[in-house]
């Protein structure tokens, strides 16, 4: 695998991920917005707060992946001598 193919297989894993976070920030935006909506003293609160923990541990779960796959890129860069 070339330089360039790795380079472009990683600008591709950057897009996929920040199009990711975009959706995740505009996901928990709504839900805010619908929270501040609801009335106090329903079950929409626990609902929310349970969605953010799901939330964080899927934001959590995506970063360590990309640091999987930004490790294994790097590894696959160093052990292939470059073809410049």
């Amino acid at each position: 695998m070339s330089t360039e193919n790795i380079e472009q297989e990683a600008r591709e894993a950057m897009v996929q991920q920040r199009q990711q976070e975009e959706h995740l920030q505009q996901s928990m935006l709504s839900r805010s917005e619908a929270e501040v909506n609801t009335p106090p003293g329903s079950h929409t609160a626990e609902e929310a707060r349970e969605l953010m923990i799901e939330q964080r541990q899927q934001e959590e779960q995506l970063q360590q992946s990309m640091l999987s796959r930004s490790a294994a890129e790097v590894g696959l860069s160093n052990a292939q001598p470059s073809q410049d």
